[in-house]
């Protein structure tokens, strides 16, 4: 869900010029490649690190680190006086409008994340923010746990400064996606601009930062901003481990990896795509969680292993059980099914995942009533039992039995049922859901906005 700010926060002295300030604290490569480059656009940064090797470099104009074109951006910046460094966090933040916060997060004992440096800098940015009269924006650069920016820095700050988030000075988390090696190219021409904001006066001063690079930034609240950055690093490092059991699978077959691959990633419709990248029920039907198990067969009997594609069908598993799990947690007796197919606008039960959910249902003593747009008393189930026999337990065991449980229409399941279970986003179902005051657990995001969705409704992933 995008967030829009809707509450009206300016600062009464809040007055910016065409190209904000910025102070930068924390110039290692995220924090150095955006004081280079926010100088390029014309903006006086002010660079602060407690290494003064760092700050020397900066203030010279030389590049803290091997980056492509960096030093060339710090040197002009430099010359045109739009560059500068200190030691000095305080004086930084009382000379400048904004202040970007780029320091070290490293690993913890426990293996979360080390939150000392952040601390730090948060009650220094408060002290600097005392001495100001004017509307400042903090804006959080580092990977950190969401609610860290609310929840440790923000408290820090406001300690420190004696003044109030969200009234007094704004709250940003700005996400970084720069690929070291090529971070200035990236950060002129970004894959996407995410604004997680506490304001409105926020959004604004911060979309007018990006104008040159990004004219239409991601507004959204602090704490999805904050999971963005998370969850795009481990897609990441999914990609890479995808990427490698599918070599190691590949050289005792005497495949070529790279071949499969350059030929996989050609398919922008559904490889490289939002497509199954949506939260919500387990994978079924005939191939997915086929393939999977075929794969994963070929692999045990040469002797690869391969953790990540393994995991794949027990991860599904989990999905199921969570979903069955939320239903009984209803202590409902008899339970409506909307959505049977394992896709929508299809009549194709094989393994589908609900039909799991329906077995373990029944198996518990809980009556089943279902309907699905596709499916009728005369859908040929049992033409469909041999292709799934070992794989899908939930079909085999409903094969005979589910015509029966078909209700003559939606309306007529829910109105025989404690509770209710949604695998389709169809819009029937929706208003159906929307009309009772009967537990409706939602494996389909009936409602793009938590916001808008029935207080009686919940979900796996939301």
């Amino acid at each position: 869900m995008l967030y829009q700010p809707t509450e009206k926060a300016f600062h009464p002295t809040l007055c910016v010029p065409a190209r904000p300030s910025v102070s930068v604290v924390g110039l290692g490569y995220v924090g150095a490649v955006s004081t280079a480059c926010l100088a390029g656009l014309g903006h006086r940064v002010i660079g602060v690190d407690v290494d003064p090797v760092k700050v020397r470099a900066i203030a010279e104009g030389r590049s803290p680190i091997h980056e492509n074109d960096l030093e060339r951006l710090l040197s002009q910046g430099v010359e045109a006086s739009l560059i500068s460094a200190t030691d000095d966090l305080a004086a930084a933040v009382s000379e400048t409008d904004i202040t970007f916060v780029s320091v070290g997060t490293p690993t913890a004992e426990d293996g979360g994340c080390d939150d000392c440096y952040i601390r730090a800098a948060a009650r220094s940015i408060g002290e600097g923010l005392r001495r100001k009269g004017a509307f400042h924006v903090v804006v959080m650069r580092c990977s950190i746990p969401p609610g860290t920016t609310m929840g440790v820095m923000v408290p820090e700050i406001e300690a420190s400064s004696g003044l109030k988030a969200g009234h007094d000075f704004g709250v940003c988390f700005n996400p970084e996606f720069l690929r070291e090696g090529v971070a200035v190219a990236d950060f002129h021409t970004p894959p996407k601009t995410v604004i997680g904001v506490t304001d409105s006066a926020t959004a604004s001063l911060m979309a007018q930062l990006y104008a040159d690079v990004d004219a239409n930034p991601i507004i959204t609240s602090i704490e999805v901003a904050e999971m963005v950055k998370y969850v795009d690093n481990v897609w990441h490092a999914t990609k890479v481990t995808f990427a490698n059991e599918v070599g190691r699978l590949c050289k005792p077959l005497m495949v070529d990896s790279h071949e499969v691959m350059e030929i996989f990633v050609r398919d922008t419709k559904l490889n490289l795509s939002p497509y199954y990248l949506t939260p919500g029920f387990a994978y079924g039907g005939s191939c997915l969680p086929k393939e999977v198990r075929a794969v994963t067969h070929i692999a045990g009997k040469l002797g690869v292993d391969l953790p990540l594609i393994a995991a794949l069908d027990r991860s599904n598993a989990a999905q199921i059980t969570e979903a069955a799990r939320l239903v009984k947690a209803t202590g409902a007796r008899k339970v409506a099914v909307l959505g049977l197919a394992f896709k929508s606008g299809t009549d194709d039960l094989r393994e589908s995942p609900i039909l799991e959910v329906m077995a373990e249902l029944l198996e518990a003593g809980v009556a089943v009533v279902a309907h699905d747009p596709a499916i009728t008393a005369e859908t040929r189930i049992e033409a469909q039992l041999a292709y799934v026999a070992h794989g899908s337990k939930g079909l085999g065991q409903l094969a005979t039995s589910l015509g029966g449980m078909l209700a003559k229409d939606a309306a007529t399941a829910v109105a025989e049922a404690d509770a209710v279970i949604v695998t389709q986003a169809h819009p029937p179902y929706r208003a159906l859901t929307a009309a009772t005051d009967k537990p409706v657990i939602d494996v389909a995001r009936l409602w793009k906005s938590r916001a808008d969705q029935p207080a009686n409704l919940c979900g796996i992933g939301w």
